[in-house]
């Protein structure tokens, strides 16, 4: 009655079942994931050359999300007072997100200044924290490797408050890197797919 075992894996031969269909469902729309890492190489690219129209697309992409979630909270909020639930929380959510909407789109800079001062301050605290931690840490155990990230992290978090303009365009190219290199991940995974699109349905994937 019970469930038989592939020797290989020691896997349930039902599992290996579910496994196989999901790789080929994967292989037959190898497309989708080439178009995915070309879009984010697309991105990483405009990111690395044009970090300015980024950064304006990534405020107004963060004002439109304000927006639309302070409405539907304030929505929320409303069918909450006509149940006699308790609303106000769902209301001052509601108007604070519209409030961030409205001066990220009315003062964008303002929005990227305190976006940058903020990722600041978390530098320099958590540096501060990793520091302590390393006080307490034994040498032989990166006690110095510690500290030194702790520095690091602080010295950053000073130059965000010194040049916060600078450090966006910095953090801006921090995330084209990463979306080069994430698209890049998934172009290839794409074509490893594409070598596998024939296979027949749900078979059990070989050496798996």
């Amino acid at each position: 009655m019970g469930t038989t075992f592939s020797a290989d894996n020691a896997l349930p031969n039902s599992e290996l079942a579910k496994s196989g269909a999901m790789n080929a469902m994967l292989a037959r729309n190898w497309w989708v994931m080439a178009l995915r890492g070309v879009c984010a190489v697309l991105f990483g690219l405009i990111a690395l050359l044009l970090p300015g129209v980024t950064i304006a697309s990534l405020v107004l992409l963060f004002a439109a999300y304000m927006l639309f979630d302070g409405v539907f909270a304030i929505v929320a909020g409303v069918h909450a007072a006509t149940r006699r639930e308790r609303w106000w929380p769902f209301i001052l959510e509601g108007v604070i997100d519209l409030a961030a909407g409205v001066v990220a789109v009315v003062a964008p800079t303002a929005t990227i200044l305190a976006f940058v001062w903020l990722s600041g301050a978390w530098a320099v605290v958590s540096g501060v924290m990793m520091i302590a931690a390393a006080i307490r840490l034994r040498t032989s155990h990166g006690k110095w490797w510690l500290g030194f990230g702790g520095l690091v992290s602080i010295v950053w978090g000073i130059l965000l408050f010194v040049a916060p303009i600078e450090g966006a365009v910095v953090m801006t190219w921090w995330l084209g890197a990463y979306a080069l290199v994430f698209g890049g991940v998934l172009i290839v995974l794409a074509f490893r797919l594409r070598g596998h699109r024939n296979e027949p349905r749900g078979a059990v994937p070989q050496g798996a």
